[in-house]
């Protein structure tokens, strides 16, 4: 495995401080040293990797995920994480639980979303494996990751790329414990603080989503950023 492990937090313009506050976060707990990359889609573009018409995607990311591997561009694991996540404990803790034999990782959620409005007033979809995407570990090695090329991603029907069907025997998806993408306002609030909190619905970045569950964690992150970027200046 490569000495750092490669990260790709979703990037959205509205967004850039819940994507400085995941990055903080990642950093803050991680035990060995990793590489974060913002998955910029105006930087994919002029690069050329990707050449997809514009969508009614609620985030600028929502497909751009699946280069994660090719960009990573080695054999170890890669992994992607939405921007609304905070984690609260090592990210190389998620590595520790991998089976080597499996394609990708991922919370297998199943579940109905308790809201039909989520962050920004944006009406919420629903369809199988919803949130299955939104945190996934990419063995770089699995034949089906490396068959995941930006001409897939280009090409492939959105549900294609989200419902994992690019992975040929569903047998080859591991499946991670909820507490790694934990879905807040989904599920009720256990009593231990999970791994990864996935602000899904909206976080305390939005103007009205300042008393959801754990928000006290995240805005004490934010203001270690903000902190951290005042000292910096």
């Amino acid at each position: 495995m490569n000495d750092k492990l490669k990260i790709y937090i979703g990037y959205d313009t509205r967004e850039d401080i819940a994507y400085q506050v995941c990055r903080h976060s990642i950093l803050r707990h991680a035990s060995r040293p990793v590489e974060i990359y913002p998955l910029k889609q105006a930087s994919l573009r002029e690069l050329g990797l990707y050449t997809r018409g514009a969508d009614n995607a609620t985030t600028e990311f929502s497909l751009t995920r699946f280069l994660t591997p090719y960009l990573a561009a080695h054999d170890g694991w890669s992994i992607f994480v939405d921007c609304d996540f905070l984690f609260t404990r090592d990210v190389y803790e998620a590595l520790d639980i991998v089976d080597p034999s499996k394609a990708v990782h991922v919370v297998q959620h199943d579940y109905s979303p308790a809201n039909a409005i989520k962050m920004d007033n944006k009406q919420q979809t629903v369809y199988p494996r919803k949130n299955w995407s939104s945190f996934i570990l990419f063995n770089g090695t699995h034949p089906d990751v490396k068959a995941l090329t930006p001409s897939v991603v280009n090409a492939a029907e959105p549900a294609f790329l989200h419902r994992f069907t690019w992975v040929s025997d569903d047998s080859m998806i591991g499946s991670l414990p909820l507490e790694w993408n934990f879905l807040e306002g989904e599920y009720r609030k256990p009593d231990a603080v999970p791994m990864a909190i996935h602000y899904t619905n909206g976080g305390p970045w939005f103007d009205n989503w300042q008393h959801v569950d754990f928000a006290d964690l995240w805005t004490a992150e934010r203001d270690l950023v903000t902190q951290t970027m005042t000292e910096a200046a």
